[in-house]
């Protein structure tokens, strides 16, 4: 079986202690923010605009960058996390799709979530601290969990 990979951007939105989490529709399990880059974006662009789409709102990237400039190149954010994600796997293990996910953290301004058009309702979306994280690890995926006390940490009280 050959095995398609998409290249998607994840934003870990966290606002006074706490990131935003959904139960995704699809794939039925607990996840932050994120979508497929189109074809003209950056992953950092890519993250911002699902942010926006899904959260409504802009959050400000936690993100290195570097100060490498020259007349044909520029520094962009860095993901906190470059993580390949299995979606599609058979009975026999094999791997039939999966996620190149470029994972960024956002300072979210407010937990007021006002979804765009076709997005899951606000109402699907759960702020979780570190310890409600952890409290519900039997039903977030563990990489969630860890991410998400990670983006906690280093967001603070941005």
């Amino acid at each position: 079986m050959e095995t398609t990979r998409h290249f998607v951007a994840t934003i870990y939105a966290v606002h006074d202690g706490a990131v935003a989490l959904h139960e995704h529709d699809k794939l039925e399990m607990w996840l932050p923010a994120g979508g497929h880059l189109d074809r003209d974006e950056l992953p950092h662009e890519a993250a911002l605009r699902e942010t926006a789409e899904e959260l409504g709102m802009a959050v400000d990237l936690v993100a290195p960058q570097e100060a490498i400039t020259s007349e044909t190149v520029r520094s962009i954010p860095q993901p906190q996390h470059f993580l390949v994600e299995d979606i599609n796997v058979d009975q026999n293990g094999e791997v039939g799709h999966q996620h190149i996910d470029f994972i960024f953290y956002g300072a979210a301004p407010a937990r007021d979530i006002n979804p765009g058009p076709g997005e899951q309702p606000a109402e699907d979306w759960t702020w979780f601290t570190a310890e409600e994280l952890r409290a519900r690890s039997d039903e977030i995926p563990a990489d969630v969990v860890e991410i998400g006390r990670r983006a906690i940490e280093t967001v603070g009280d941005r």
